[in-house]
């Protein structure tokens, strides 16, 4: 069972060095354009979600005044 037990934590540790070895590699430079299209993803985005909550206010309003005060 000790056996077991080491070549386990063994296992582990080279899995852990693997990943780490990985990890290092991730590192790259993203080109200026990725960034540039990341940034006007971003406020597209923005301005769609900002669309729809006010169509969500606007309907909750709808009914709220068809329903009566």
């Amino acid at each position: 069972m000790n056996a077991i037990a080491t070549k386990t934590r063994r296992i582990a540790q080279a899995a852990g060095l693997g990943a780490l070895g990985l990890a290092s590699q991730v590192h790259a430079a993203v080109p200026a354009e990725v960034s540039t299209a990341l940034d006007t993803m971003k406020t597209d985005a923005l301005t769609v979600a900002g669309l729809v909550l006010v169509a969500i206010i606007a309907v909750v309003a709808f009914k709220f005044m068809r329903k009566g005060f």
